[in-house]
């Protein structure tokens, strides 16, 4: 893997220092750092654009105008939160925002750097102890229907395979699980997403459990 520019913006010098030494000899290099999201937009954005932006959003505002800020001003780069706050609903809020990340900064820079590199390679990333709350549908603040497929017109097969995808199913797991193909999976899957206008099985997710599919256990996001 190459060497992967991170802009670092956190407002505590002392940690984006200690960040950076203990990147060293790593795949990943700070090459700009900011103390705020207004001092770091017009650093992320232009020709020298990073790969990565690792941002601790605490005291920069609402979240989601946090985030869609910084995707906006630079989009081609992968997005993690790495924050000391724990709260479920943040990180929600942040993925439906477009975050490909959310970790805690007691995190140790083995298993930071190892999400980092899954972030890279497309996976979304969060720490097991929040994916639990959030798939367990425990997180506050979502309206629930009393028949959440119907409004969508999902097929029966459809909110089964939406279910799967709550358990952390792969395609193949759930054609076996329902005695069909894979091939039948993924149309399924397709017409499942443009029907409740989802990008990808993460955003599905998200939307199953803001309306009433928190009941399934598990998860298809990479945790930490």
């Amino acid at each position: 893997m190459q060497s992967v520019s991170v802009a670092l913006i956190d407002a505590n010098k002392l940690f984006r220092e200690g960040l950076k030494a203990l990147f060293t000899d790593r795949d990943f290099q700070i090459s700009k750092e900011a103390t705020s999201l207004n001092e770091a937009l017009p650093l992320v954005s232009g020709g020298d654009a990073p790969q990565l932006l690792l941002i601790d959003p605490a005291g920069m505002g609402e979240v989601t105008q946090v985030v869609s800020a910084l995707k906006a001003a630079c989009p081609d780069a992968r997005l993690v939160l790495l924050t000391g706050q724990m709260d479920a609903n943040v990180m929600a809020t942040a993925i439906q925002a477009g975050a490909d990340g959310f970790l805690m900064k007691d995190i140790s820079i083995e298993a930071l750097a190892q999400s980092l590199r899954l972030v890279m390679m497309g996976e979304k990333v969060f720490p097991t102890h929040l994916a639990a709350l959030l798939i367990s549908g425990k997180v506050t603040g979502h309206a629930v229907s009393d028949n959440p497929g119907s409004r969508k017109g999902l097929s029966q097969r459809e909110v089964q395979i939406l279910r799967r995808l709550l358990a952390g199913d792969s395609n193949k797991m759930i054609a076996n699980s329902l005695g069909i193909t894979e091939a039948t999976v993924k149309v399924h899957l397709k017409s499942l997403l443009r029907k409740i206008n989802a990008s990808n099985r993460t955003q599905a997710a998200i939307w199953a459990l803001n309306n009433g599919f928190g009941e399934s256990a598990g998860s298809d996001l990479a945790v930490a």
